[in-house]
């Protein structure tokens, strides 16, 4: 009740602030199965976006620890299905958490493999987790502000949806496999980009400054 609350809410705020959003092959989204969504993280808000593009699936998603230390806004992420990381000495319920939730609950998981808006180098969670639960990672992207100040001038935000990555559960996760998955992931990532835009590129504001 409070999810789907806070929905209407972010939806209603999101269109009085930049307007429409445009979602494209939202078809490719499993319908009767969890999965991992992954995409480049592009603004700290893309993965509210996210979830308000594939509701009425539900979602749960990674936050850095420190986001936790503020008792009001550790009540509304978890209530939202956030659960803490800590980046710097990552634990086994990193991995545990999502796969438990992904293979017995009905939420699935958003994930950024890049683990950071600052960085663009894919790490290995996102297909460990694929093969632990034997669910599918749909690659998916995010074309819009950057800023949260070039919100309020409009401008168009599209999301785009891949055709779902199968991991093989009785593959063995060397780094060759580990680097093939992720090639295949970035490649997903560039084509989707192309399909709503191939001349959009993503400058991380941080580095601008």
């Amino acid at each position: 009740m409070f999810y789907r609350f806070i929905r209407v809410f972010v939806v209603t705020l999101v269109s009085i602030i930049n307007g429409r959003t445009y979602y494209l092959n939202k078809n490719r989204l499993p319908k009767d199965d969890n999965y991992i969504l992954v995409a480049p993280h592009r603004t700290w808000w893309d993965p509210v976006w996210y979830a308000m593009a594939a509701y009425p699936k539900r979602f749960i998603f990674m936050a850095k620890k420190e986001l936790f230390k503020n008792f009001f806004l550790r009540k509304l992420i978890v209530a939202l299905g956030a659960f803490p990381v800590d980046r710097k000495n990552v634990g086994a319920d990193v991995i545990r958490k999502p796969v438990s939730e992904l293979k017995s609950g009905d939420r699935s998981l958003i994930m950024f493999p890049s683990g950071s808006r600052h960085s663009q180098k894919l790490k290995s969670g996102s297909i460990l987790i694929a093969k632990l639960s034997k669910k599918p990672i749909v690659p998916a992207v995010y074309q819009g502000p950057v800023k949260f100040s070039h919100l309020f001038l409009r401008k168009r935000v599209t999301m785009n949806f891949g055709e779902p990555i199968v991991v093989d559960p009785k593959v063995k996760l060397t780094d060759e496999v580990i680097a093939d998955y992720n090639e295949k992931i970035e490649a997903a990532f560039k084509a989707l980009d192309q399909e709503i835009d191939p001349n959009w590129v993503y400058v991380d504001p941080k580095k601008q400054k």
